[in-house]
């Protein structure tokens, strides 16, 4: 007999209580304050600091290696499978020693004192390296006990909620630390930060525990080899093929767009001040509506229909700004542009967040998630990086245009993986069907 109960009805503890919808998105929101913290003391805010330090622009661009561990975490990512800390349950266990460790390290940068000796800079760089190990560790168990906790019907309002406990870490460090900084210095913006992070504890030791696997993973080979197999099994080759090329290519043309539309915009005339004012507050504001939409939305809609439906406006968002470049408009075309692109890209995260989370197998959700985020970033990296020498090539109309049109791969895939009148991904994971 499996262990977990249907997804309609999500359980609170051994005695297998009803947990309220509240509950678990508020659990997923403070967990996005926990993963954003982090990554923005370590990338925003020691920036900061080392440029009022005198430290020279060169060593501070190798800060950019210190994150290589948010794309690697995938390598250890089988490790949290296999070894779970049992108390309070198999995720939280894990979250709980990770969160305290983050507190520890963020509070000892504070004690950092940044100068140009040698040992000043590797004790900095050592202690960033280390921020971000345990960083993308934890991101590894938010990913995989949101995956756990959340029924299909509440995927979409949580990946809004967890996106909107994100931003909400950006903006308390990255605009609140730096106001902290310039009133009060540097160390106390980072006693601060590690203070937010501490702060997120008792939500932790509160959130929803999860039901226990009726199969655990028992060795670190099944670990290892247990979730592509299994996922194979699932799925069989050629859609597992299909479902990495959707989850490859959905977020394609938001990642084209991504990598060319500062220089576009300082290109065609507006100014740093402009395009940075306009990026950090209306662009933040339409991501904010459009998942905050999205997830209401997508309770509505379901799986398939929101895949469809977001991607759409996400290709209106590259089509704006082909139409900025070929009419102008000026600041009203510039609102428009940045406005379509951000909340498409709000809509489209939702959407694309709760896709990876129905692929994941609970057994395995640490690892699948992990290997399914990775093939995602290869989109906004590998797929992505052509995209000036096209826009050399063809023109910035005829770029974002093309950008567009990179969508029509994923709808193709959508047409046998997601179908319009379908009620679920063809290959997701179903725990009636397949407990664990």
């Amino acid at each position: 007999m499996a262990s977990h109960l249907p997804p309609s009805a999500p359980a609170d503890g051994a005695g297998l209580k009803p947990v309220p919808t509240w509950r678990r998105l508020a659990a997923v929101a403070a967990l996005g304050v926990a993963s954003g913290s982090p990554y923005v003391v370590g990338t925003k805010l020691l920036q900061g600091w080392l440029t009022t330090s005198g430290i020279p622009l060169g060593l501070i661009g190798l800060l950019a290696y210190a994150e290589l561990p948010y794309t690697l975490k995938m390598v250890w990512a089988p490790l949290l499978d296999r070894w779970p800390i049992p108390w309070p349950d198999r995720r939280r266990g894990w979250l709980l020693l990770l969160q305290i460790l983050l507190v520890a390290v963020i509070g000892a940068m504070a004690l950092l004192r940044p100068g140009r000796s040698q040992a000043s800079l590797l004790a900095i760089g050592l202690m960033a390296v280390l921020l971000a190990v345990v960083s993308a560790t934890q991101d590894i168990v938010i990913d995989a006990y949101r995956t756990d906790l959340l029924p299909e019907g509440e995927r979409g309002a949580g990946a809004a909620a967890t996106n909107l406990g994100y931003r909400a870490a950006m903006l308390a460090i990255g605009a609140g630390g730096f106001i902290l900084a310039g009133r009060a210095g540097w160390p106390l913006a980072f006693a601060a930060a590690a203070a937010l992070m501490l702060a997120v504890l008792p939500f932790t030791l509160t959130a929803p525990p999860l039901p226990p696997l009726a199969h655990q993973v028992t060795s670190l080979r099944q670990a290892v080899v247990g979730p592509a197999r299994e996922f194979l099994r699932r799925t069989g080759g050629p859609r597992a093929a299909m479902l990495l090329a959707l989850v490859l290519l959905y977020r394609w043309p938001d990642g084209l767009l991504g990598v060319m539309a500062i220089p576009f915009l300082l290109q065609i005339g507006f100014s740093p001040e402009v395009v940075g004012s306009v990026l950090a507050g209306w662009g933040i504001a339409a991501t904010i509506v459009g998942t905050v939409v999205g997830g209401l939305l997508f309770g509505r809609l379901g799986m398939n229909r929101s895949l469809w439906l977001f991607a759409l406006v996400g290709a209106a968002g590259n089509l704006s700004y082909a139409a900025l470049a070929r009419f102008g408009g000026g600041m009203a075309g510039l609102l428009a542009a940045v406005g379509l692109e951000n909340l498409g890209s709000g809509l489209v995260g939702a959407a694309f967040v709760a896709l990876l989370m129905s692929l994941c197998n609970p057994r395995f959700s640490a690892t699948q998630y992990a290997l399914l985020s990775g093939v995602y970033a290869l989109s906004r990296s590998v797929l992505s990086g052509p995209a000036g020498f096209l826009a050399e090539g063809v023109g910035w109309d005829s770029f974002f245009m093309l950008s567009a049109a990179a969508s029509l791969p994923a709808f193709l895939l959508m047409t046998r993986l997601t179908p319009w009148r379908g009620d679920g991904v063809q290959g997701a994971f179903d725990p009636l069907r397949d407990p664990t």
